[in-house]
């Protein structure tokens, strides 16, 4: 029974649910204000690509249908970067460039996000803070508070059973830290 609401429409707002989740928690102004990410295409770009990473990087590991839901929405992801190279003004021939290089820097990103969250715990978030740094404040910035804050977030994440997934919300409404929280 389940499975049936990962055909058609159910599943297209299920993923654009939870796609529009992803995009508002990573456009939360205080990201900008308080954390110091860079207000412009390249820092909003680090904000996704964080916060599409951590819940990825739970949707892989819930039981099915949790890893298809992850596909989804990483496709959902990237269909809405393209939308966006196109909204700019990149060429039909462009945007196919600009894709690969956004996909290997994504990619990129979630594969550090994943090790730093894998090393053990007394040293987790010194390694998240490092890859935060040179990510997302080209080594310009400590990486420190954002990733007491991505480090919460990922916790929050990995406590969320695939029903908070399917029902939502998985930001805000008290599913899962918010910004405004972490010190």
């Amino acid at each position: 029974m389940i499975f049936g609401l990962f055909r058609g429409r159910s599943n297209a707002r299920l993923i654009e649910r939870l796609h529009g989740e992803v995009i508002a928690a990573a456009r939360d102004p205080v990201l900008f204000t308080d954390y110091g990410i860079a207000d412009d295409l390249d820092g909003r770009f680090e904000s996704i690509a964080l916060h599409a990473a951590l819940v990825l990087r739970r949707l892989q590991h819930l039981p099915s249908p949790g890893p298809d839901i992850a596909q989804d929405l990483a496709d959902a992801v990237f269909r809405h970067f393209d939308i966006g190279l196109r909204e700019m003004g990149i060429s039909d021939t462009g945007v196919p460039r600009r894709m690969r290089d956004l996909a290997e820097a994504f990619l990129g990103r979630a594969n550090a996000y994943n090790q730093a969250l894998a090393q053990p715990e007394e040293t987790r978030l010194q390694e998240l803070a490092a890859t935060l740094s040179r990510n997302v404040f080209a080594g310009r910035q400590d990486g420190a508070r954002l990733a007491r804050y991505a480090g919460c977030l990922d916790a929050a994440l990995q406590q969320m059973p695939l029903a908070q997934f399917l029902e939502g919300p998985i930001f805000g409404g008290g599913a899962a830290v918010n910004a405004r929280e972490v010190l």
